[in-house]
């Protein structure tokens, strides 16, 4: 790093480390600020800010308010984050940010006795993960989210079929392999300019985490059915239920924020889908959501979540969020999924899902929702994936983590309606 990609990242973690806008989009207007920045200079300061925000909890020991020590906080983020020897950078310090790094690798003892130094996780998470997880679990659920995450895409079956698409990116140097779980997914390993590739820009590829692509696995959308999905959002997860259902049948894509839905529009366009209907809603009780009461086929609930599974990508987030945070959000996805369970046909399929890690936002909800609806009742994941020929059994629900399955952090149920 020169000096002058470390003022920039100074200037970033200015604003990054207040926490009041998510880091990727300070990140995003910095850069659009900055339009002279190379595509090295870009890379090297969001590589640094982000290190910052992985190992925050160490900086934050080490610097009162690091937003407001943003130039120590970067150097920090080099050494701790990066691997970079203070010798490497020596030419950037002064004699009171040497002596700072010098003591910031003295300190490396005390940072692995803390729980929430040593795992880097804010002490509120902590407490709510030693609910339910031991001090082991959380140590190796802290190290798998401080991992960079590799891009998954999924090939959309209606212009392609990996294994043809496979090894045209393979060719053009790409590190890419076949995921192990969704049959059309390819994790990529190196980064490459995706948003300017011929099979990104003709819709045989979109950007889908391979735990979603799981997702629309287990909704098992048919031909002709009538499929809603409740929290659309961008819709990664509509395009690939569209996708299964090759334009025949209609789905319903719900949500209540009209640029989400505005954002969902191109990318139908691009992937060749015309049996979507995208419309914004108030609420979970919009009157719009009634008339398809009893009629859907499929249902699925892809909940708003405290998103605490998808931290590889989105470090800022354990720290945007709070143990109030989510106690809101528990009362909005219970009040969310009981709405949705009124549009299911007897015998039709409800999906709820988050990228949380949570228990009481995945599986609490999901035992409290059958309590008080005795009409569904749970079908086992494991057997349902095996049925697709898909080797992963995680138990009656879906569960996945970095660590063990290379994913975001993802949880589902499968509910269906009796008679």
């Amino acid at each position: 790093m020169n000096a002058a990609q470390l003022d920039h990242t100074a200037k970033v973690l200015a604003e990054m480390l207040t926490f009041k806008q998510p880091s990727d989009a300070v990140l995003s207007a910095y850069f659009r600020e900055n339009k002279k920045l190379g595509r090295q200079d870009r890379h090297e300061i969001a590589e640094t800010a982000f290190a910052a925000l992985r190992h925050y909890q160490k900086i934050s020991t080490a610097l009162r308010r690091p937003h407001a020590q943003p130039r120590k906080a970067a150097l920090a983020a080099l050494v701790l984050g990066r691997s970079t020897n203070i010798s490497q950078i020596k030419n950037l310090l002064d004699e009171e940010e040497t002596a700072f790094l010098g003591n910031l690798k003295a300190r490396k003892t005390e940072f692995s006795d803390g729980l929430n130094t040593a795992a880097e996780l804010p002490q509120w998470l902590v407490e709510q993960l030693q609910q339910h997880w031991s001090k082991e679990e959380i140590l190796a659920f802290g190290r798998s989210i401080n991992q960079p995450a590799p891009l998954d895409i999924r090939v959309n079956t209606l212009k392609g079929k990996r294994d043809k698409v496979l090894p045209l990116l393979q060719a053009e140097s790409a590190d890419a392999e076949a995921t192990p779980y969704s049959p059309w997914g390819i994790r990529l390993k190196n980064k490459i300019a995706l948003n300017k590739h011929e099979l990104f820009l003709d819709g045989t590829l979109e950007v889908q985490d391979e735990g979603s692509q799981l997702l629309a696995l287990l909704v098992g959308a048919k031909r002709g059915e009538i499929i809603v999905d409740f929290c659309a959002g961008a819709g990664g997860k509509t395009l690939a239920v569209g996708a299964q259902m090759a334009n025949k049948g209609r789905i319903y894509a719900f949500d209540i924020a009209e640029k989400r839905l505005a954002n969902l529009k191109p990318r139908m366009t691009r992937a060749g889908l015309t049996n979507i209907h995208p419309e914004r809603i108030s609420s979970e009780h919009d009157t719009r959501i009634a008339r398809l009461a009893g009629k859907a086929d499929r249902v699925l609930v892809d909940a708003p979540c405290s998103g605490l599974g998808t931290l590889r990508r989105n470090p800022d987030l354990k720290y945007r969020q709070s143990a109030e945070t989510v106690a809101n959000l528990l009362e909005q996805q219970h009040s969310i999924l009981d709405a949705a369970s009124k549009l299911v046909k007897p015998q039709g399929r409800l999906v709820y899902a988050t990228c949380s890690v949570l228990p009481e936002e995945n599986e609490q909800q999901v035992e409290r929702f059958l309590s008080e609806h005795p009409e569904f009742e749970l079908v086992n994941c494991a057997e349902l994936l095996q049925s697709l020929k898909v080797d992963l059994d995680t138990g009656k629900y879906l569960r996945l983590n970095s660590g063990e399955h290379q994913t975001d952090g993802f949880f589902a149920a499968v509910l269906q309606r009796k008679d």
